[in-house]
């Protein structure tokens, strides 16, 4: 059942699970593992994968300002050292056969928008694409945004190189 308490990007991307009948858990991201000095961020899915494997999902919601998702330009893929962090700590924790990955959840902001052929989820009256990236293939070319907020991203080719659609990243 979809969580009304949790943002739109995450009740999306769970609406996305739901319809492709994809195995899950939802984590309570309200709580932090470790001690006051040194705390882990929790993920916000589990997702059961085909072949035993296990994806740490972390969800970052974005909005979509363009026309066209063809060549995947304009879309933002920042996230926090501490998100970074957080994944990387739970895929050691774990273990063998758990994955790590970034999904970044678009929200269309236009209403006529070309998806260039991605899977789109319609929830609330709004669209949405998601794109996946690997923990490893984030942390690999991952480069400062903002040393004062602490944050990362990608450029856009290593964006366009590492991103994935949801059923490949499960695949």
């Amino acid at each position: 059942m979809r969580d009304s308490s949790a943002n739109q990007y995450e009740r999306a991307f769970e609406g996305w699970l739901i319809d492709h009948q994809v195995p899950y858990v939802r984590a309570d991201e309200h709580r932090r593992i470790g001690t006051m000095r040194q705390s882990v961020k929790n993920f916000d899915f589990l997702l059961y994968a085909p072949l035993g494997r296990r994806i740490i999902v972390e969800v970052k919601g974005r909005t979509f300002g363009g026309t066209t998702l063809a060549g995947r330009k304009g879309l933002e893929c920042w996230v926090t050292r501490d998100d970074v962090r957080g994944l990387q700590a739970w895929q050691k924790a774990l273990g063998s056969g758990h994955e790590a990955a970034f999904v970044f959840a678009y929200r269309m902001a236009n209403v006529d928008v070309d998806f260039d052929g991605h899977d789109v989820l319609c929830l609330d009256s709004e669209w949405y694409v998601f794109f996946c990236i690997r923990l490893e293939d984030y942390r690999r070319h991952m480069r400062q945004r903002s040393p004062r907020w602490q944050t990362v991203t990608l450029s856009a080719e290593h964006f366009r190189a590492c991103a994935i659609d949801l059923t490949a990243l499960l695949a």
